[in-house]
């Protein structure tokens, strides 16, 4: 009987010690590990600032700098250096240099993520000056804490529990941000409710921006529009009106004295049924600067969002333009107008909007969406990197040849009060953030790229992983090379050749080509888009179509409206196409369909093969995770394939070419599926 138990304690305690290691992803790439005892008394860290952010990189630095003496230094004559950072030798090791206190934090953390790069810092010498000032998460969290096309559970934020009790994930949450550069953070989401400026919630959130300003985050807020007159008790929200005005006049002042670094307010207005100036006949201006007005003595900005479309027989890709080119130079300063990359919805592909430059006397910021609503939510692997690349490299010509997105929104171009760039955030309590272990990259991408736009996909994916799972030549080269495929791979499985929102009904998962849903808004169905009937298939936007083509500057106007010029993987955005249109390849469009569907779902296959190769590189417990993960992918990767082509085979009336996957599915089938999906979760 003794045996017994003692062999039991020994299994309990094996157990315990692997569990005790079991890697669930919370650690994101902050893997750092702590300095021994002999380690720190052979280095010196010293700073002569007593700022809570220098002082928060000091405590990161003398808890992981392993390497030379350093010196953290305060340099308010280093104004170039905005918020960013220069290192550099001196006779008694490495030198930090920032002209804020931020800027060391920025700096600790570099030289912590190098030293985990295995850099050799005996002649380092660096200076990082980031690309946008404003580097915002926008999280779609609501006050009951669903999150809408949020994927990785429930809300970090327990309004419920708040202030009282305070979770510890809030510090980790602002660490990892400040980790990767990210400065700002908007709590709540954009289809706001007006509760969240009632006292009783900015208590709350004042707790919340206490622990982010150590880590240099400033809080903003979503607000709706209609506040006044909901929980002010007015009888409107009219912009013009003066007890409105005065109303919010007093409301700021409230966040400003419970939040003094406060950082505004971000507004959806007259989009999707959301209340807004235009309501009581104001334009989108009047309604923006009324804000402005009460926001510029605290130096508080507003986001103003240009994702309006109402039910029109207008194209929808051309309205954000029509709505908001005639506003320009109405705007205040403090105003940043917040565009979506592409002018549908976060589509997998999509051009750049026409929006961007053309607002020559208007700041404007790029809002990407890192959580994937229309990528597979947390089941695909997905690398975003190269899709906010081709975003931020497109060229719009407003003011010439290499008049980019990044250059249009960052500053170089266009004189403004703050530059900024928002990412819709795929962050919940999951244990792993993000609900993909791969979905972290996407967080970090983002901060990556906001710190730092000229910076390569690969280079982004390389250090991600090597940081988050292993530093081995052989794993990292061939998972950076799967993650830089993977979101043409999704684009080939779902909607090639410039199709776009063919997906299933409100929650946007899985493929519906079909679009019988009900509803009275033809522009939230399928259908619209693709067009497809017996003569061919895609949304004629060129000059004998909607024109959106006009939107754009040239030389891109006459590319994109000749069929022969334009991009193929643009073509049935822009132009509505003969099945047997001759493509590059030589094959015909109903052909070339058919296999870009079909490569796509080989290449999730060759996925699933290339991750089992990598398990004596990652740990049992994620590798298991990505392989379940990746083994839905394929599953709905052929769902995508035969759905859509049994669909379109029906106008196309030929064959699918015989070298092609047979579908294993029959569409009648498919058009009964009907997923219990939400996009609360």
């Amino acid at each position: 009987m003794l045996l017994l138990r003692l062999r039991l304690i020994v299994l309990y305690l094996c157990f315990s010690i692997v569990n005790s290691h079991a890697e669930d992803g919370r650690k994101l790439w902050l893997r750092y590990i702590k300095v021994s005892d002999q380690q720190a008394l052979n280095r010196t860290i010293k700073t002569t600032s007593n700022h809570p952010v220098a002082q928060q990189a000091k405590q990161e630095l003398d808890n992981y700098w392993k390497s030379t003496n350093l010196q953290l230094t305060i340099n308010r004559k280093a104004t170039n250096l905005k918020d960013g950072f220069r290192i550099q030798q001196n006779k008694n090791g490495l030198e930090l240099i920032a002209q804020h206190a931020v800027g060391l934090l920025y700096g600790a953390y570099h030289l912590l993520n190098e030293q985990e790069l295995g850099r050799d810092f005996s002649s380092y010498q660096i200076e990082e000056i980031p690309s946008f000032d404003i580097r915002i998460l926008n999280h779609w969290d609501n006050l009951d804490r669903t999150v809408e096309r949020g994927y990785a559970g429930y809300s970090l934020w327990k309004w419920e529990e708040l202030p009282i009790q305070i979770s510890p994930r809030y510090e980790e949450y602002a660490r990892a941000n400040a980790s990767i550069g990210i400065n700002a953070t908007v709590l709540n989401n954009v289809n706001a409710s007006p509760q969240i400026l009632s006292s009783e919630y900015l208590n709350k959130v004042k707790v919340l921006a206490d622990i982010f300003r150590k880590y240099g985050i400033k809080v903003y807020l979503s607000v709706n529009f209609s506040s006044p007159k909901v929980i002010g008790g007015l009888k409107d929200s009219d912009p013009l009106n003066k007890d409105v005005q005065h109303w919010w006049k007093h409301k700021i002042k409230e966040v400003y004295q419970l939040i003094p670094d406060f950082g505004g307010f971000l507004v959806k207005a007259n989009s999707e049924g959301q209340p807004g100036p235009q309501d009581y006949g104001r334009t989108h201006a009047d309604g923006a600067n009324m804000l402005a007005d009460e926001m510029k003595p605290y130096g508080g900005m507003i986001m103003w969002r240009a994702f309006v479309y109402n039910p029109t027989k207008e194209d929808r890709a051309k309205q954000a333009y029509q709505e908001f080119v005639p506003l320009d130079n109405q705007f205040r300063d403090n105003v940043i107008v917040q565009i979506k990359n592409g002018p549908v919805d976060f589509q997998p592909r999509e051009p750049f909007t026409s929006l961007f430059g053309a607002m020559k006397n208007t700041a404007q910021m790029i809002e990407f969406q890192i959580t994937q609503e229309y990528l597979g939510f947390s089941n695909h692997l997905v690398y975003l990197a190269p899709l906010f690349k081709e975003t931020l490299d497109s060229d719009t010509y407003a003011d010439g040849v290499g008049s980019t997105v990044a250059k249009i929104t960052d500053g170089t171009l266009r004189k403004v009060q703050k530059s900024a760039i928002a990412g819709v955030a795929n962050i919940g309590e999951d244990r792993n953030w993000t609900g993909h272990h791969f979905g972290q990259a996407n967080w970090y991408a983002f901060g990556r790229l906001a710190w730092n736009h000229q910076l390569s996909s690969e280079e982004i994916a390389d250090e991600w992983l090597r940081l988050t799972f292993s530093k081995e030549k052989e794993f990292v080269h061939t998972m950076s090379k799967l993650m830089i495929d993977s979101r043409e791979t999704v684009v080939n499985y779902m909607m090639p050749m410039g199709l776009h929102h063919i997906f299933a009904f409100d929650h946007h998962y899985g493929p519906e080509p079909w679009g019988d849903r009900p509803s009275g808004r033809a522009d939230w169905m399928p259908w619209y888009y693709h067009n497809a009937n017996v003569n061919g298939i895609g949304f004629n936007r060129t000059i004998s179509g909607s024109n959106a083509v006009g939107q754009y500057n040239e030389p891109l106007r006459t590319i994109y409206n000749n069929i022969d010029s334009c991009p193929e993987n643009l073509l049935l955005w822009f132009h509505h196409v003969s099945w047997n249109h001759k493509m590059k390849s030589q094959r015909t469009l109903w052909d070339e369909l058919c296999f870009y569907y079909d490569q796509g779902v080989q290449e999730v296959r060759e996925f699933q093969r290339t991750w089992d190769q990598m398990e004596k590189y990652v740990d049992a417990e994620r590798f298991n995770a990505v392989q379940s993960k990746l083994k839905i992918q394929s599953k709905d990767a052929v769902w995508w394939k035969d759905a859509c082509l049994l669909y379109f085979q029906t106008f196309s009336r030929q064959p699918i070419p015989y070298s092609i996957e047979r579908p294993i599915h029959e569409l009648e089938e498919m058009k009964k599926i009907k997923l219990p999906l939400k996009h609360h979760n």
